[in-house]
C-alpha cells in the first residue's frame, strides 16, 4: 500500500517519507479501513517533530474517513463496505491514517451517517470529539453566555456550533476581521480580537459586567489570567483541552475559592469508556441531522504530506487540513 511514515523525530522535509509498505493484516476484533481522507491535528505534528517514536516506524495521524474492506474473527461480516470515521488512528499505534489502509479494533471505526462526506470524517476523531466533550463538561448552556477562545479554529470553530445548538449566546475570540467573519457564520454573536483587545474587559463590558458563565480554552496559560481578570462569572466553569505553554501555570485561587469555580481538564485520547461512548453517539446524531458546518481550510496529495505538516504549524489556515489518499 502507499503510505507516509517516519523513522526519526525532526522537520517535515527532513523526514516525512512517501511509498509502499507492507498492507497490515486484521486480526481478531479488528477492521481493515480503506483510508478516503486523513486528517492532520498539530498534535500529529507535534509527535512528528519530538514524541519518542514508539517503533521503528510511524505512519502519522489519528483522523479518517474510509470504507471498512475486511474484518477479523468476531466482527460481523456485515460491516464489509460500511462508510466510517476513525478515532485514535495513531495514538497509542505506530501505524495511523496517512496510508491507503488502517487495521483499528471494530469500535474505532464508527458508522459515518450516508449523507456525510468523508472530509467531514476526517475531522471527528479529534476537533469533533474534543469539541463535544468541552462543551458537555460546562454543563446545561440553555440561556448561558459561553466565551470560546479561538472560535475560528478548528475545535473552537465546532465547539463554538455545539454551544450554539445547546441553547448557549457564544462570545468568541479570533485574531482577525476574516476569522470573525467565520466564526460569526455559525452563531457566534460577539467576537473579540485578542491581538488589539483586552479580553476581560470587553467580555466584562459584554456581560454587563458579569462575565460568562463558561469559557471553553484552548490555551490556559492565558487563560487563566482570564480568570484572574473576571471574566468568568461567579459559579461558572472552564473546560480547557490545552496550553500554548509547556510551565505550569498558577490558577487564581482566591478568586476561585470566593466565586465558587470550576475547572475541567480533559484529553480527548483519555475518555474514559462511558464519556467515549456516549460522545460517539451524540457526535454521530449531529453530523446524522447535517447541522454542522465543517470547515475544510487546506487539502494535499498524500505526495505532498510535508507542505500539509509545515501548514499546520505555520497556523494560517482557517479550518482543518486533510490529505486526499491516493
Amino acid at each position: 500500500m502507499k503510505a507516509a511514515w517516519y523513522e526519526k523525530n525532526g522537520e517535515a522535509k527532513d523526514v516525512l517519507v512517501v511509498g509502499e509498505m507492507s498492507t497490515p493484516e486484521v486480526g481478531p476484533g479488528e477492521v481493515r479501513v480503506k483510508i478516503s481522507v486523513s486528517g492532520v491535528n498539530p498534535s500529529d505534528v507535534k509527535s512528528r517533530r519530538g514524541r519518542p517514536l514508539i517503533a521503528p516506524r510511524i505512519v502519522p495521524h489519528s483522523d479518517g474517513g474510509g470504507v471498512i474492506e475486511a474484518v477479523g474473527q468476531g466482527v460481523s461480516t456485515d460491516r464489509i463496505g460500511q462508510r466510517v470515521w476513525i478515532w485514535n488512528g495513531q495514538f497509542g499505534r505506530p501505524l495511523g491514517t496517512c496510508a491507503q489502509y488502517i487495521v483499528v479494533p471494530e469500535g474505532q471505526a464508527v458508522a459515518l451517517d450516508p449523507a456525510t462526506n468523508f472530509d467531514a470524517a476526517a475531522c471527528m476523531g479529534i476537533p469533533g470529539l474534543t469539541a463535544f466533550e468541552a462543551v458537555r463538561r460546562c454543563g446545561d448552556l440553555s440561556g448561558k453566555t459561553v466565551l470560546v477562545i479561538a472560535a475560528a479554529a478548528s475545535v473552537g470553530h465546532y465547539a463554538a456550533q455545539m454551544a450554539v445548538l445547546k441553547g448557549a449566546r457564544v462570545i468568541g475570540t479570533v485574531s482577525s476581521e476574516t476569522k470573525a467573519a467565520h466564526a460569526r457564520a455559525v452563531g457566534v454573536t460577539d467576537t473579540i480580537n485578542y491581538k488589539t483587545e483586552n479580553v476581560a474587559e470587553r467580555v466584562k463590558a459584554l456581560t454587563g459586567g458579569r462575565g460568562v458563565d463558561a469559557i471553553i480554552d484552548m490555551d490556559f496559560s492565558t487563560t487563566a489570567d482570564l480568570v484572574k481578570n473576571g471574566a468568568l462569572a461567579p459559579h461558572g466553569t472552564v473546560a480547557c483541552y490545552g496550553s500554548n505553554s509547556v510551565e505550569d501555570t498558577p490558577i487564581p485561587f482566591r478568586v476561585c475559592l470566593f466565586n465558587t469555580l470550576s475547572f475541567q481538564f480533559f484529553l480527548v485520547y483519555d475518555l474514559t469508556p462511558d464519556e467515549r461512548s456516549f460522545a460517539l453517539k451524540e457526535l454521530n446524531a449531529l453530523l446524522a441531522s447535517g447541522r454542522l458546518v465543517h470547515a475544510i481550510g487546506a487539502r494535499y496529495r498524500l505526495s505532498d504530506i510535508a507542505a500539509a505538516h509545515v501548514a499546520v504549524e505555520k497556523g494560517k489556515v482557517m479550518g482543518n487540513i486533510v490529505i486526499d489518499i491516493e
